[in-house]
């Protein structure tokens, strides 16, 4: 793994974090949960940073956890040797759990804008869902593709930001959504087509920089306290522990060996196939491709 699995850059008051293994679709791992941590532990503390913004390099802003080896660089939560115990342990605790670097985005005290483009599926959802503001591109695809197989809701964000009769639905079908209905259910703020994402998300993190920080991390605060009377808390610890279930029934333990023997892409081509959608789904029906565009 890179040391530049994740960058960090800082201008008039904006804190760029970036996923940058683009040619893995920015999927997490060990060391990339762990270079995301500490960026935003230091713009959190830099006092000349006032708004953090998370993109991912590429095609796509994060394709979800890396299984491409079974899991192998997980310890505790891998399916070889499968210890739950071990596994309730690791995704619980404040020191061990990804979900607590996904929640640094909730947290912290400046707010986060997460920028999506192309692919934001499985974890990657998670993630994003965590910062204060979401920001996508109209044909970003958003979705839970482990509602079929190997998971189950991490961050309950799904759960919180939609209401009873959508959270149900796609929690039911794992659907994808496009970035433009993603917006219009209200799961996310706003989206843009693609060429203007850019600019959109520098000029609201510019607006924010405007406001005082103690304002900013004031009104944060109080709406992320109103969420957490809602049972947020117990809703992450619960996720995770199903999460490790459902990764380890016979049908979650099957589609991590087919990825292991023929590639992911032959195990989400099981999973999705029928579906018709992710990777199977029709040409027309995908993100557009910022490198075919020449948007970097």
């Amino acid at each position: 793994m890179s040391d530049d699995a994740v960058t960090l850059s800082k201008a008039d008051g904006i804190a760029t974090i970036t996923l940058n293994r683009p040619a893995k679709y920015n999927t997490l791992m060990p060391e990339v949960l762990q270079g995301l941590d500490a960026h935003l532990r230091d713009a959190n503390l830099d006092e000349d940073v006032k708004v953090i913004v998370l993109e991912g390099a590429g095609d796509s802003f994060c394709g979800g956890f890396d299984f491409s080896n079974g899991l192998e660089h997980y310890g505790n939560i891998q399916e070889k040797d499968y210890d739950p115990g071990l596994d309730v342990i690791s995704v619980t605790g404040q020191h061990t759990s990804y979900l607590q670097t996904f929640m640094a985005l909730w947290r912290g005290s400046k707010p986060t804008i997460a920028k999506v483009h192309g692919y934001c599926v499985g974890g990657g959802s998670e993630m994003a869902l965590c910062a204060d503001l979401v920001v996508a591109s109209e044909d970003a695809r958003f979705g839970t593709p482990y509602s079929r197989v190997w998971g189950a809701h991490l961050s309950g964000m799904w759960i919180y930001r939609l209401g009873l009769a959508k959270a149900k639905y796609y929690a039911l079908t794992g659907e994808w959504v496009s970035g433009r209905e993603a917006a219009d259910m209200d799961l996310i703020n706003f989206a843009v087509p693609l060429e203007e994402l850019d600019t959109t998300v520098d000029e609201l993190a510019r607006k924010l920089t405007r406001i005082p920080l103690t304002q900013l991390a004031t009104m944060k605060l109080v709406v992320n306290q109103t969420y957490d009377n809602m049972g947020l808390q117990s809703t992450q610890t619960l996720g995770p522990i199903l999460d490790g279930i459902m990764r380890n029934t016979p049908e979650g333990r099957q589609f991590v060996r087919d990825a292991m023997a023929g590639g992911v892409k032959a195990a989400v081509t099981r999973r999705d196939g029928p579906f018709g959608d992710y990777s199977q789904g029709k040409p027309e029906d995908k993100p557009r491709l910022k490198s075919k565009l020449g948007l970097g």
